[in-house]
């Protein structure tokens, strides 16, 4: 990361929220405002993720020294070792495996003791300056922290700089409420976390001006010049004019407000007061009633398909968990013909269920049927969120590769082209779902161009094409949705 990186900001006094970011120069959508990357796998996915690049793979190579960490190949191994190193000696020592908020801590203190308080030429904040919120840690919860310190302790080396027990508590309070949760190449599953220092001084706003990605960069080039590493970028939605603040959600907008502002207070300690918030901007359409023919569904039969589409909602997050997707399949058919009619095609509840139906409709190969729901969503979708919300690219893809996969090549292409603006603002053109977004685009315009000149030729090469190479976009459904990369416990 250069000092070029940084020209876009610096820190002031936001009133009422303490430091914050704000503009010193004018930004469009999608410029980068900076980078920056210091994280570790989480312990559930050790085993399924490269430890350098977090790209999801078959068969990973094990380091043979500690015999935990995994890599795609001897490039991204060459890539982690110097982060990993001292990690590799200290697992191999402690003879177990901590888990990633304590090997984060570890890393953090290896870079400090061997670089100082600030690691790198452009960084905003010292670790010292960030909130732990120590004292506001329910007491549930700080008997979890005080185990991670305990574990600690017992896995920092002797041979590396003794630190005490409450510089320790420091750094583990400021992962806790200032952690990132870093998501695979796919962006469908948190798989890490990290501590990105400049990052945490970005203030939330529930309608952001900017969003914040993983880039997982490319360590497959031939030629190592054309290699990059992963890192976080902070990338902006739209126009943000000179001295005004620099904003992300820190939790999705699909939420209503009163939710998002539980949310935020139960794991950032703060009270949210953005216009959206106040305003209780769309809350009304987020728990809406349908409108047949003319006439305003009764207020109390929506209130009673609203609670029973909650409970049926629990059922099914339980079926997706223990991956029993013909349950999933079943409580949400039986959800959504209930709904129908009832609620409005913005209704949140009812957008989980088609989000989900079309995910595992898709992943179980009954294409057509989830076209139908993968279209009522974006449908939604784009009356709630922002235009250039990565969940709504995200979606507008997962739709267009659906609706491709079902044989309907006029409604993919153009989905893939509408998602595949957004996603050159929210990820940016290097990004790895965008380029594989990019081949699909010219894909469907040749196969588009195919069926208008001939349908059943068309349709025979297809059936052919399918037959011999599946499309491997569509991954098994995420037991958690990611709908962000700010951490949530």
């Amino acid at each position: 990361m250069t000092t070029a990186d940084m020209e876009f900001v610096e820190v002031f006094d936001s009133p009422g929220k303490g430091r914050g970011l704000r503009a010193i120069r004018e930004v469009w959508a999608g410029d980068v405002l900076f980078v920056e990357l210091i994280c570790s796998v989480c312990s559930s996915h050790a085993a399924s993720v490269c430890h350098s690049c977090f790209r999801r793979q078959e068969k990973l190579q094990r380091c043979g020294q500690c015999r935990f960490a995994q890599y795609c190949d001897k490039t991204c191994q060459r890539a982690a070792w110097e982060e990993h190193k001292q990690e590799c000696a200290a697992v191999k020592s402690y003879g177990k495996v901590p888990n990633e908020n304590v090997r984060l801590a570890a890393r953090i203190l290896w870079r400090l003791d061997k670089e100082g308080s600030v690691v790198s030429d452009t960084q905003l904040a010292t670790l010292e300056e960030l909130e732990d919120h120590i004292y506001d840690i329910s007491e549930d919860d700080l008997k979890d922290f005080k185990v991670d310190i305990h574990n600690f302790l017992d896995y920092w080396p002797r041979s590396s700089k003794p630190h005490t027990v409450d510089s320790v508590s420091k750094i583990l309070g400021v992962i806790n409420c200032n952690g990132f949760m870093v998501s695979d190449q796919r962006g469908l599953q948190a798989v890490g976390v990290g501590l990105f220092p400049n990052l945490c001084l970005v203030n939330h706003d529930c309608w952001p001006n900017c969003t914040v990605v993983l880039n997982n960069g490319n360590q497959s080039a031939v030629d190592t010049m054309y290699h990059s590493q992963k890192r976080i970028e902070l990338r902006a939605l739209g126009k943000i004019s000179p001295g005004e603040e620099v904003t992300v959600s820190y939790v999705d907008y699909l939420n209503l407000s009163e939710d998002r502002r539980r949310l935020l207070k139960q794991q950032y300690f703060f009270d949210c007061t953005c216009e959206h918030c106040t305003n209780k901007t769309k809350d009304e359409l987020k728990m809406a009633g349908a409108v047949v023919e003319g006439e305003k569904v009764p207020e109390e039969t929506v209130k009673e398909i609203t609670e029973y589409s909650r409970t049926m909602l629990e059922k099914m997050e339980k079926a997706r968990i223990e991956a029993n997707y013909n349950e999933v399949v079943k409580i949400c058919r039986e959800c959504v013909e209930k709904q129908e009619n009832i609620l409005a095609d913005t209704h949140i509840y009812q957008l989980r269920m088609w989000s989900t139906l079309s995910e595992v409709l898709s992943y179980l190969q009954f294409f057509e049927e989830a076209s139908t729901y993968a279209r009522k969503m974006v449908e939604g979708y784009l009356k709630l969120y922002h235009p250039n919300n990565a969940q709504l690219g995200m979606a507008t893809m997962r739709a267009g590769v659906t609706h491709w996969q079902a044989g309907f090549i006029e409604i993919a292409h153009g989905m893939i082209c509408k998602a595949y603006a957004i996603l050159m603002i929210t990820h940016g053109p290097t990004h790895p779902i965008t380029k594989d977004l990019e081949a699909m685009r010219m894909q469907t315009e040749m196969e588009l161009r195919m069926f208008k000149q001939n349908e059943y030729v068309y349709h025979t090469m297809r059936e052919a094409a399918l037959k011999n190479q599946p499309i491997r976009m569509m991954a098994e459904p995420a037991t958690e949705s990611i709908k962000n990369l700010f951490r949530r416990k």
